[in-house]
């Protein structure tokens, strides 16, 4: 008892604030969801301490003092150390609260559905999403505001601003915290609660899903699962939910052990990165299959020797969201980023519903959703979630396909697979053949010649009704500009767009997400109503090879082969 009165007495004691001299760092612009950079970098001197105080400096004072923050990342290298920097900056800043996931673990989905289920202010997420961990590789932090979602274009563009001005940090002088214990740490003015970092999220996830149903499905001796964390933070959800919810015996669940370097993964959930996966679903073993990415808002699906194309997932759950009880009062709109496929589209129009098309960025779905006018939408890179929360969501995805798969099966007879409920749904809306092309770690001089050379044709109107033979007429060439809806605010520059007389598509886009060099990223977009079985590589050759004629990729960078074909 007296040992706990002395704790209690010295825990609730003041501290000092130090002022910290500092001085700008060059490059510290936010790219489409936060700052990304090589971990060594972050590790230098001020660099991350200078962007966490420019992000406060930003935030209106008033109501940043006294406020409660969430704070956590995907458990990369340098996460450990950038958690107690954070917690000593907010201090010192007049935040009240911290809530910070146990071992400083939360996905990226679990803090937004924490900022609102608890009524936060905002919080830092310390992640570099899909980009490889580990002391040679990336790292990076996002502030998302008080809706859930990432910070909009307004708040990352004062926060940069602020960067190139700064010139003091404030530092609490308190010690490290243990975060590996739940619990309450105080002092005068200011608490760090340790919460469980599944237990918010999990009762989210039960009020927007049927789990009786998906129990019901993985109780079937003919379904057989496998999900694929990539040594990233959804490993710590899926042990929760799929093992400890549903039964999933814990070999089904892979690479489900948090690490600081994703156990030497490239934690992106695509074709190339999740080969192992891939590898055991076309083996024909198994009947669902799917992976999520390192801070766990990314995701994959595959059936039996099957894939399915993240723009057709979304575009399938839309038109199925009858299967999902959060939906039960039907949809109120749905949207894609402007780079993924029309496949979204088809069912907006067959269905009536509201359709919008946003840059590349979740943020741009936040102002929708916050107007009660948007429900479902995804991007082309595996991203798929609803207004459940203000970020993608990889395990929401995976459970509203598993809430499809086990509608259609809710009677006897022949099990309907993966395979069978896509083919249905091409079948009803017909296909959008799609596919993108990553040309990674490219010299950021060369592909932004490369994208001038493009901007050069369109500015000119040399593009406009030109034909390149088989019927492909450009119809409309542009930088994609969008205006927002709710709040009127203009995104410009946002991906270079050949739009075909038949419906076709090709799209240039530079990546806002990689940490070295530039990632040049080339979408194809064909729409097909009858003649749905082919290989998309032979479907799209035709818009493969005009792309590659008129940006003349492999003359401005020496590539010839993407990186990653998805």
């Amino acid at each position: 008892e007296i040992y706990s009165i002395l704790l209690c007495i010295t825990s609730m004691s003041a501290f000092k604030i130090n002022t910290v001299p500092t001085q700008p760092i060059a490059g510290q612009k936010p790219g489409t969801s936060g700052l990304r950079k090589k971990v060594k970098v972050f590790m230098e001197g001020h660099y991350l301490h200078n962007f966490v105080q420019a992000s406060l400096d930003i935030l209106p004072q008033d109501k940043l003092k006294g406020s409660t923050l969430v704070l956590g990342g995907d458990g990369r290298y340098f996460n450990k150390q950038a958690l107690q920097i954070i917690i000593k900056i907010c201090a010192a800043n007049g935040v009240a609260k911290l809530f910070v996931g146990q071992n400083g673990i939360f996905s990226t989905p679990a803090v937004s559905a924490i900022i609102r289920r608890r009524h936060a202010f905002g919080a830092f997420i310390l992640t570099a999403s899909h980009n490889p961990g580990g002391p040679e590789n990336d790292f990076g932090i996002k502030y998302n505001i008080s809706n859930g979602g990432p910070a909009p274009e307004s708040v990352t563009n004062a926060i940069y601003d602020r960067t190139t001005t700064i010139t003091e940090l404030k530092m609490a002088d308190i010690p490290d915290i243990d975060l590996s214990v739940i619990g309450k740490k105080n002092w005068e003015g200011f608490e760090v609660e340790v919460i469980d970092s599944v237990d918010d999220y999990l009762q989210l996830l039960r009020e927007v899903f049927d789990f009786s149903q998906i129990k019901a499905l993985f109780d079937r001796p003919d379904f057989k699962f496998l999900f694929d964390s990539m040594g990233g933070v959804t490993g710590v959800y899926t042990r929760r939910i799929f093992h400890g919810v549903f039964g999933v015996p814990m070999e089904c669940l892979l690479n489900s052990e948090p690490s600081e370097d994703f156990m030497g993964l490239h934690p992106d959930p695509n074709l190339t990165y999740a080969a192992d996966l891939v590898k055991k679903m076309y083996s024909g073993d198994y009947d669902f299959g799917c992976a999520s990415d390192g801070d766990g808002d990314r995701n994959m699906i595959l059936g039996r020797k099957f894939f399915v194309n993240p723009s057709d997932s979304v575009a399938l759950i839309a038109a199925n969201a009858q299967a999902i009880p959060y939906f039960k009062g039907g949809l109120k709109g749905i949207a894609r980023s402007m780079p993924t496929s029309a496949a979204l589209d088809r069912v907006a129009e067959k269905l009536k519903l509201g359709f919008y098309e946003v840059p590349t960025g979740w943020k741009f779905f936040g102002n929708l959703m916050d107007a009660g006018q948007l429900s479902v939408c995804g991007e082309e890179s595996f991203g798929t979630g609803s207004d459940h929360i203000r970020e993608k969501d990889g395990i929401w995805a995976v459970l509203a396909w598993l809430s499809l798969v086990a509608h259609r099966n809710s009677g006897a007879g022949k099990f309907i697979t993966v395979e069978d409920i896509v083919n249905e749904h091409w079948a009803t809306y017909g296909r959008n053949f799609y596919s993108r092309y990553d040309f990674e770690e490219v010299s950021a001089e060369k592909a932004d010649e490369m994208m001038a050379h493009i901007i050069k044709q369109i500015a000119d109107g040399s593009l406009v009704g030109k034909s390149f033979g088989d019927g492909y007429v450009v119809a409309k060439a542009d930088n994609f500009e969008y205006t927002d809806p709710i709040d009127k605010s203009v995104s410009k520059n946002q991906g270079l767009r050949l739009l075909f007389q038949e419906g076709s598509r090709i799209i240039f886009r530079l990546s806002g997400t990689g940490s070295a060099g530039a990632t040049i990223r080339v979408y194809f977009d064909a729409y097909e109503s009858k003649n749905i079985q082919q290989d998309p590589q032979v479907a799209l050759r035709p818009l493969i090879d005009i792309a590659m004629q008129v940006s003349k990729l492999k003359e401005f960078t020496g590539r010839t082969d993407p990186t990653v074909i998805t």
